[in-house]
């Protein structure tokens, strides 16, 4: 089971990112939204201005440090996992 929670939250979350990326429709609101979550110059621009799918872009690293899993839990996703362990392996 923990394995399989694993994976769905892993999968929640490469979702909810590419969700995020696909709010951001212009070049220059993806620059400015990377810039305002810690990303330099440089990797902003070349994300920004990537052509790749909204998929395939929210597996770059540089996505995944501008969204981390914590950032998305403080927009309020739960985390599966821990859910899991205070419900069945408390007790």
């Amino acid at each position: 089971m923990k394995s399989f929670i694993l994976e769905t939250q892993q999968w929640l979350n490469h979702r909810l990112r590419q969700i995020v990326w696909k709010r951001w429709k212009k070049v220059r609101t993806k620059y400015a939204m990377l810039r305002n979550h810690g990303i330099d110059h440089e990797d902003a621009m070349k994300l920004a201005n990537s052509r790749k799918g909204y998929w395939r872009i929210s597996r770059t690293e540089i996505l995944h440090r501008a969204i981390t899993k914590e950032k998305l839990i403080k927009w309020g996703l739960k985390d599966m996992s821990l859910l899991y362990e205070r419900r069945y392996l408390k007790g």
